[in-house]
Order: C-alpha cells, then structure tokens, then sequence
C-alpha cells in the first residue's frame, strides 16, 4: 500500500509539468464564468433571477447541458491522453520501470491520478456553479443573496450521474494512450468515437455506444438506470483490457 501511495504521489507530481493541469482547471470553471458573463451582462434581471425559488435549477442544467455535452467528453479524452503519455513524450518509460515499483503499481498509480483529476474538475464545476449564483449579490448592492437553498444533494449526485458515465471514455483512452506512443493517435481515435457518437445520438440503440453517455444524461437530463450500469461494465471491461495489455507488453511504451 505504501509503495502504491508514493506512486501515486509521483504522478501525481509529475502531471504537473504537462497542460493536463491547466486544462482541468479550465474545463472546471470555463462554463460557469460563461454563465457568470452572461448574467452579469443582462444585470437587470439579477435580482429577479435570484429572488426565484428555480435559480439553482436553471443553473444546474444550464451548466450541465454544455459541460456534459462536450467539455466534460472531450476534457476527459485530452486530460486522459496527456497524463498516460508524459513518459512517451520525455523518454521516460524505461526510467520508470527500472524502479522498485510493479506494474500493477505503476497502472494503478496512473489511472487513480486521472480519476483524481476528474474529481476536482468536478468539484470546481460545482463551486463555479455556486459561485455565478451568489457572486453578484457580493457586488452589487441592489441585487439580493439567492433565497433559495443550494440544493446540495441534487449537484451532488448529477456530478456523480456524469462520473458514471464518462467512466468508459476514460478507461478507453487511457488504453489506447498506454498501447500507442504516438500521443496524436489516441487523441484522434478518441474525438472521432466523440463525433461519431453526437451523429448516432437519435439511433435507436445509441446507449450501446461507450462514449455517448455523458451527452445522452446532458441532452435528456436523466437515463436509464440500466445505462449506468452499462457504462460501468465497459469501464471494467476497457481497465481489464488495458491492464492485461500494459503487463504483457514486452515494451512498454
């Protein structure tokens, strides 16, 4: 465990020198300061969007209908793709590997920095979120605190929906990132399944599809229980597969 706990330390050190770090803060906050901009721009309706009981709720699908449409998908592809190719870009691979570390460790320690790096773009959604609803009461004195409680527990588990369902976009290019050296290659593979995925959007059996999920929950704003399920399936079946692939081969990276 402590040998796993300092890997993931080591990654987690080194995603910061990529652009992985700067694109999940952005694709966190970019949203609700579009969302900010745009209310603080039609300034005199703050105060009656705040005084209405549906503020959070607008906000809430608002900021999802384009956050799980495309930045979270594609956010997950670019982060995904750059943090499993850090050593392919610097020559690093064999450095890694000649450290007391397994590679079950070493996999592990990868794929957990990348689902950590989700989380908090997550979170800064959420806080973002937040944010463009109480920040212009702070600066303007005319427009009134949000009289509306911040239905915690609703952002809570829609954060948690959107996790389940770009999990199988994740695990695929953290496949494709860890079997392929060429950081273009997962990164074009991915965007084409993103883009083929919008255009099979209205097909009947879309759900079968591992990259549609977050627009299906964005566009319908609720899915089936099932596809939850589903979704978590290819996570497991993609690691699995991703997993036995890393260890068996002879060169990696």
């Amino acid at each position: 465990m402590s040998t796993y706990i300092c890997s993931v330390q080591s990654e987690w050190l080194k995603r910061k020198n990529s652009a992985a770090t700067w694109l999940t803060v952005l694709g966190g906050t970019f949203v609700p300061l579009i969302i900010l901009g745009v209310r603080l721009y039609h300034f005199d309706q703050l105060a009656g969007q705040n005084a209405s009981a549906d503020l959070w709720e607008r906000l809430y699908h608002e900021g999802w209908q384009y956050m799980g449409f495309l930045l979270l998908p594609i956010g997950i592809i670019l982060v995904t793709s750059l943090v499993t190719q850090l050593e392919t870009r610097s020559n690093a691979w064999k450095l890694l590997h000649v450290t007391p570390q397994r590679s079950t460790i070493i996999f592990l320690a990868k794929l957990t920095v990348i689902l950590m790096m989700l989380l908090c773009c997550l979170l800064l959604f959420n806080v973002g979120i937040y944010l463009t609803g109480v920040a212009p009461a702070w600066v303007m004195h005319d427009v009134p605190y949000p009289v509306a409680p911040f239905p915690r527990m609703k952002y809570l588990v829609g954060s948690t929906q959107f996790l389940l369902a770009g999990l199988p976009v994740l695990a695929l290019q953290y496949l494709q990132g860890l079997l392929f050296r060429n950081f273009m290659l997962p990164l074009g593979i991915g965007l084409g399944l993103y883009i083929a995925s919008v255009i099979a959007l209205p097909w009947k059996y879309a759900c079968t599809i591992p990259y549609i999920y977050c627009m299906m929950l964005a566009n319908q704003g609720a899915i089936p229980s099932g596809v939850y399920i589903m979704s978590t399936g290819y996570f497991v079946l993609f690691g699995m597969l991703a997993y036995i692939l890393y260890v068996r081969k002879k060169e990696k990276g």
